[in-house]
């Protein structure tokens, strides 16, 4: 098995470096970050960075990288303190994955990438019309991390849109392979899910009971 060391990582060229350390945590959520700014120009970005906090408050974090060059999504984000989380599905991610081209400030990626900002229940941070789950967050807290200067921030979860389709089962859960809902991996790589199990609550010394993954 192929052994590396944090001074080999250290010393690896960097495009090489950043692919695998992308890479190495698995697959990732894909989510187009919806923002806009106090006078309404919209920006969208495609993320991965995104972590469940909690259930009660509902909490999500998003890293950020360090904002030592214009960060449009970022600053939209600290002067409004709303923005979306949408969910990216297979009919959308060639549109998704070219946010990530550095536009100027001026220029929308909504209109730019061919996606359309859709403004729901009066929040204030557009959402991505074409995704089919969508999460509006206001900010509450933000969290710098020494070690390389990203930002962690911290969401609380003021509105959910689900499918219209049927992904959500009765305990709660949601099926994602039902909503189309893509993984990526790394920077550049997306996947379809493939549910292919689905276990009950472990305790010890007890056979682990198995769900139907399917959204009953």
């Amino acid at each position: 098995m192929p052994h590396l060391t944090a001074a080999d990582i250290a010393c690896l060229e960097k495009v090489y470096r950043l692919n695998l350390i992308n890479a190495i945590t698995g697959f990732k959520p894909a989510n187009l970050l919806g923002t806009a700014n106090e006078q309404g120009r919209t920006n969208l970005a495609i993320i991965s960075s995104v972590v469940h906090l909690g259930s009660n408050p509902a909490l999500l974090g998003l890293v950020m990288r360090p904002p030592t060059v214009e960060r449009h999504s970022y600053d939209n984000i600290r002067a409004t303190r709303s923005y979306t989380l949408n969910h990216v599905h297979a009919g959308i991610m060639r549109a998704a994955h070219l946010t990530s081209a550095n536009f100027a400030r001026e220029e929308s990626e909504f209109e730019t990438c061919g996606l359309t900002p859709e403004y729901l229940d009066g929040f204030a941070a557009p959402y991505v019309q074409e995704s089919r789950l969508r999460i509006g967050l206001t900010l509450v807290q933000e969290l710098p991390i020494e070690a390389n200067g990203t930002v962690l921030l911290v969401g609380a979860v003021e509105h959910v849109y689900l499918p219209e389709n049927d992904v959500q089962r009765a305990d709660g859960s949601l099926d994602l392979a039902a909503a189309g809902t893509v993984a990526l991996s790394g920077l550049d790589t997306y996947y379809e899910a493939t549910p292919l199990a689905r276990y009950g609550y472990a305790r010890p010394h007890q056979p682990l009971p198995e769900l139907s993954v399917s959204g009953e």
